[in-house]
């Protein structure tokens, strides 16, 4: 139990990291382009790991690399739809759409091998799509660029959980190695795209090399190490509710840094988001819903 307690503590910790992550990308946003600052990013944070892996790497089996390379395009995906979309909505708004992937992933899943969805999925994705719709539209009943933007995130993103769920429990290929394969894999995609489409160059100001160093070993490097690692000693249960915490900790932090509110409207959205989030979660498990 004092295991699973720590594994609840980190896996806590990576989700407060990952919070923080939307108010730096839009610091660091002021300096260094979307493609530039994810391929910043995942290179460094790839390069750390590869170091420190090294020897488990060169172990690494073909399966891996080529499941590598499938998980890595989904995640690029996911982390050009983010770069893009957090710039061009308000950073609670961002934080609360990029997590529906928690309702998304099971929907996929279900509609993969077409299944009826059960109750719990159904009202939770019903509450979700409410809670969007009064957090994204404005007056005029129209999103904001951002928002669609940021919406596209958690497709890409339970794609990425579904093909890595393929590969180390069907295929056995070692989950800590396609961790820091697919890092590798987003990073050298949005390099070349930061080439094509950018002007890609370091940091220039000493508050940019902070932040984008932050974004690159404790929110990616150090988190999909300790969520690879930790996750095997919790439950599933467990894990879902954490990462519920994630746009949590982002409206936190952007209102502490930011000075960032929403709308009346706009909380009443988020905490139905939040709610559908952890209806899914704490439900009690039901094979219908794909669980």
């Amino acid at each position: 139990m004092r295991r699973q307690r720590r594994a609840d503590m980190m896996l806590v910790m990576v989700t407060f990291f990952w919070g923080a992550s939307y108010y730096l990308t839009d610091l660091c946003s002021q300096d260094l382009s979307p493609m530039t600052l994810t391929a910043f990013r995942f290179g460094v944070a790839f390069v750390l790991l590869s170091a420190v892996f090294f020897r488990r790497l060169r172990k690494m089996s073909r399966l891996t690399l080529r499941y590598s390379l499938l998980v890595g395009l989904a995640l690029t995906g996911t982390y050009v739809f983010y770069a893009y979309g957090v710039t061009r909505t308000s950073l609670s708004n961002a934080a609360f759409l990029c997590a529906m992937s928690a309702v998304i992933t099971p929907l996929l899943d279900l509609l993969l091998h077409k299944r009826r969805p059960g109750v719990r999925l159904t009202v939770s994705l019903a509450l979700c799509v409410i809670g969007a719709a009064l957090l994204c539209l404005n007056e005029d009943l129209r999103p904001r660029s951002g928002d669609l933007l940021c919406l596209c995130v958690p497709f890409c993103y339970s794609a990425d959980l579904l093909l890595t769920e393929k590969a180390v429990k069907v295929q056995r290929a070692d989950p800590l190695a396609l961790g820091v394969m697919q890092l590798g894999v987003v990073g050298a995609l949005t390099l070349i795209a930061a080439f094509v489409l950018e002007r890609p160059h370091l940091p220039t100001t000493p508050a940019i090399w902070g932040g984008a160093l932050f974004l690159s070993v404790f929110c990616s490097g150090f988190a999909f190490v300790v969520q690879s690692v930790e996750q095997q000693y919790t439950t599933a249960s467990h894990v879902g509710l954490i990462f519920t915490l994630e746009p949590v900790f982002a409206a936190v932090v952007a209102y502490l840094l930011a000075h960032e509110t929403l709308r009346p409207r706009g909380y009443a959205g988020a905490a139905l988001m939040l709610l559908s989030l952890v209806l899914l979660e704490l439900g009690p498990e039901d094979g219908r819903d794909g669980k």
